[in-house]
């Protein structure tokens, strides 16, 4: 991922938190991603990502305490923007496959498509795992409410029929995305996936 876009990200996130990210934050954390991606976490020092941040490691050490801290912190980052994406993409303008279509691209976002296309990629989809597993937990169930919330309102509306409630189709649609992340080594076999669960989903809720 690019210095430019990264932060770009970084700021997009920015304003939807109340504590901000100051530049040198950005630094970091645009410096951790890229070595992260580049060779890997675990061959990723702090002193690494303190020469790429353009910083001294005891610098490094005033923000971040070590570098699972700094990726817990580019999850929690990664979940505030998808939860803005997929709420801006279910409230646009077409038809319910193509809402959730657009929602379900949007989910993975940027991130994604760098994770599947490093060759660290898988190591960086179980680092998440075991390294953010409760900022993963809140993460998903953030987005399964928005997509519950979204459900709900179509339903109300007549547009979709739901098998069963809400919260609970929810969860299943978190589920299926989440399992093609764990079954998908590359970024265009994902997005085929992504595609066709959306498709599936989408012909389901489908007033008949």
């Amino acid at each position: 991922m690019s210095i430019d876009r990264f932060c770009i990200i970084c700021q997009y996130a920015r304003k939807m938190t109340e504590d901000a990210l100051d530049p040198r934050q950005l630094a970091i954390l645009t410096a951790a991603w890229e070595s992260f991606a580049t060779y890997g976490y675990r061959k990723t020092s702090m002193d690494d990502i303190a020469s790429k941040a353009g910083m001294s490691r005891p610098a490094l050490y005033l923000h971040y305490k070590n570098k699972e801290n700094i990726y817990r912190n580019l999850v929690s980052i990664y979940y505030a923007i998808a939860q803005a994406a997929v709420h801006e993409a279910l409230a646009a303008d077409g038809s319910v496959p193509e809402k959730l279509a657009a929602a379900f691209v949007a989910q993975g976002g940027e991130r994604m498509e760098d994770m599947l296309n490093s060759p660290h990629g898988m190591e960086l989809v179980d680092l998440t795992k075991t390294a953010a597993g409760d900022v993963v937990e809140k993460g998903e169930a953030d987005l399964a409410d928005v997509y519950a919330a979204w459900l709900e309102r179509e339903h109300a509306a007549g547009r979709v029929a739901l098998p069963g409630d809400a919260a609970s189709l929810a969860k299943t649609m978190m589920s299926a995305l989440k399992g093609l992340k764990t079954v998908q080594t590359d970024f265009v076999t994902y997005q085929r996936g992504v595609s066709q669960l959306a498709a599936l989903f989408g012909a389901g809720l489908l007033v008949k």
